[in-house]
């Protein structure tokens, strides 16, 4: 439906430019011969007339070339764009409508199969109600995410770097709902898999089918305070833009091995091998309440696991502020 759509699309846009290239292509020898005949006799006799002609020929003609200068000029930035295969980019603090292209980005892409996610809590991605991309990423049958480890140095370390009211309990309760998110969409038959990185974050991807959402987590600053670039996939040189950089970037992340993934029916951070082999297990504490946690837990033996330390009940509100 999505390719007969856009095929429909097309042939309505040629049909539209072919109707108006005949009807201009028809009306010249009248215009022509009404400007000549009439028109023209009526200026050359009308001083008043012909000043008023002479002053729109000349905001006409100025207006063109201004267009087409600034074309010109620009010329290097598009293909620059181009090259680099941007396709969309909005600063920090738009409103609805300057996002609209970005709606309409998502609403022309194809259901993907595979999604990614590298994000900080993964809050504003899944949970918070603005999210663009949540309502593609569910259509998506497996989806890979990545946050940051919640008993790790770099979650302390950003949040640290936030604004006071931005607290590592305040970033647990984001993970927890994210969590919670996603283990709604195992149970509508999704295959979901999450996994923790213990570095303070860097980039927030996102990757759906050819397209990958790109934010820097500038240190101190929020990540919907940053700008957000889409680069998308150039099938025939999939060596120019910056999508193959950047999903390379997720995948060398995911395939770390010292990243544990998350087991959703015990709570526990399951450490395997360079060939994908369990070899360990710890228990996922997250301080509730103000209590503490250190930082990094011992992981245990996988044939002698810890008891789970159970995050808040799912089912209980929630209520994240950072936005991450």
């Amino acid at each position: 439906m999505h390719s007969l759509w856009l095929s429909l699309r097309q042939i309505l846009s040629h049909g539209v430019i072919t109707l108006l290239a005949v009807a201009i292509a028809f009306s010249l020898p009248q215009a022509a011969s009404y400007i000549l005949n009439q028109w023209w006799p009526k200026v050359e006799g009308d001083a008043s007339l012909l000043l008023a002609t002479e002053l729109g020929v000349a905001f006409v003609l100025a207006l063109l070339f201004n267009l087409a200068k600034i074309a010109w000029d620009n010329r290097q930035k598009v293909a620059t764009a181009k090259l680099a295969s941007l396709v969309y980019a909005r600063n920090a603090g738009t409103g609805w409508l300057s996002r609209r292209r970005e709606r309409a980005l998502l609403r022309r892409l194809p259901a993907a199969r595979d999604a990614f996610v590298l994000s900080v809590t993964g809050h504003d991605t899944f949970v918070a109600p603005r999210s663009l991309v949540r309502e593609a990423l569910e259509k998506a049958y497996e989806i890979r995410v990545m946050l940051v480890n919640p008993i790790g140095k770099g979650l302390r370390t950003r949040a640290d770097s936030l604004p006071p009211e931005i607290t590592v309990l305040t970033l647990h309760t984001e993970i927890e709902a994210t969590i919670g998110y996603l283990s709604g969409l195992r149970r509508f038959g999704k295959k979901v898999k999450l996994k923790f990185y213990d570095e303070e974050p860097f980039w927030k991807l996102i990757v759906l089918g050819d397209y990958v959402w790109v934010q820097h987590c500038h240190s101190g600053f929020q990540v919907r305070q940053q700008p957000e670039y889409v680069f998308v996939l150039q099938h025939g040189e999939p060596r120019h833009g910056l999508f193959v950089p950047f999903y390379m970037v997720f995948l060398n992340q995911w395939n770390d091995a010292r990243h544990p993934e998350y087991d959703f029916d015990t709570n526990e951070l399951v450490y395997r091998d360079a060939s994908g082999k369990e070899v360990q297990r710890a228990s996922l504490g997250v301080p509730i309440n103000g209590a503490q946690a250190p930082l990094n837990q011992p992981p245990v033996s996988a044939t002698k696991a810890a008891p789970a330390a159970l995050l808040r009940p799912l089912g209980e509100t929630l209520t994240p502020r950072s936005g991450l």
